[in-house]
């Protein structure tokens, strides 16, 4: 929904339009995943223990609840990113994405379409293949940064 209002609010086609919209959508989700690290983390003994030795806030914010804290932002953009991958091939796709002098995979599919049936599948197959693969690609890449951070999660 934040995404749809997004996108009535940036006026034009373009590249940069494009960027802002996403980023001004997905801002929320970093806020909410780092606040609630952030709450999380606060409470853990370890941070009870630098207060109790004397360790200044600022000590603490900065070794103890960013460094806990930030781990999950790069899993996060990773999956992020492969979500970006397919709005954009969706909008591209619909013609509401780029405009047209700006090669992107959704709207090469949608081209593609017209030639589909006489008997022309590869102009379909590769854009579609490759924006297939780069999601799935960079889906697994967050789930194996998460699975680095955080190596016993599942267990």
């Amino acid at each position: 929904m934040l995404l749809s209002i997004t996108l009535a609010f940036v006026v034009g086609r373009g590249l940069f339009n494009a960027a802002i919209a996403l980023s001004i959508a997905y801002v929320p989700q970093y806020y909410r995943v780092v606040r609630n690290q952030t709450v999380s983390v606060k409470t853990e003994l370890f941070v009870e223990a630098a207060q109790a030795m004397g360790a200044s806030t600022w000590r603490i914010l900065r070794k103890y609840l960013f460094g806990n804290v930030i781990q999950s932002v790069p899993v996060l953009f990773a999956l992020n990113a492969a979500d970006a991958i397919l709005i954009l091939g969706g909008l591209g796709f619909l013609g509401l994405g780029l405009p047209e002098n700006v090669p992107e995979w959704g709207s090469d599919l949608r081209q593609a379409l017209e030639a589909l049936p006489t008997g022309i599948w590869w102009t379909a197959f590769f854009p579609g293949a490759t924006m297939t693969l780069m999601v799935v690609g960079l889906s697994l890449f967050g789930e194996g940064i998460a699975e680095s951070i955080e190596p016993d999660r599942d267990r």
